[in-house]
């Protein structure tokens, strides 16, 4: 995140529950671990916008129910500054299925997606609805 301009503040643990904002079928997604994470020794993972999780599908169709799928951070209610002084936040937490090549496995995204997240992976750009 460092090369885009803003340092996202990291709010999700391992073990929170995020919502799934895609229309692949999973509706509950609980953070099994951090891609790429680096931190201190018995610390746990964080993540925030723009990062790659590893989630358990917690709720949703019984064909992705138990699995473990790759996600992108979308949204979170913690608030973050941007480059430009602004700080956002968002009403939810919320993540996107992604695929091994980092793109959506859903044709849509519902609600907003944060900027940042765009300018890292434009593929998802291209079926958000909203981008703050």
């Amino acid at each position: 995140m460092k090369g885009i301009g803003s340092r996202v503040t990291k709010a999700l643990n391992v073990g929170s529950y995020v919502k799934c904002a895609d229309n692949t079928g999973a509706k509950l997604l609980q953070i099994i671990a951090v891609r790429g994470y680096k931190g201190v020794r018995r610390r746990y993972p964080k993540a925030g916008i723009g990062d790659i999780v590893y989630c358990s599908v917690k709720k949703g169709e019984p064909k992705l129910r138990k699995q473990v799928v790759k996600a992108v951070i979308i949204r979170q209610k913690k608030e973050y500054r941007r480059a430009d002084g602004m700080r956002i936040k968002f009403e939810d937490n919320a993540a996107v299925l992604i695929t091994d090549k980092l793109e959506p496995r859903g044709s849509e995204i519902k609600g907003p997606v944060a900027k940042e997240v765009i300018e890292r992976f434009p593929a998802l750009g291209k079926v958000a609805t909203i981008v703050v």
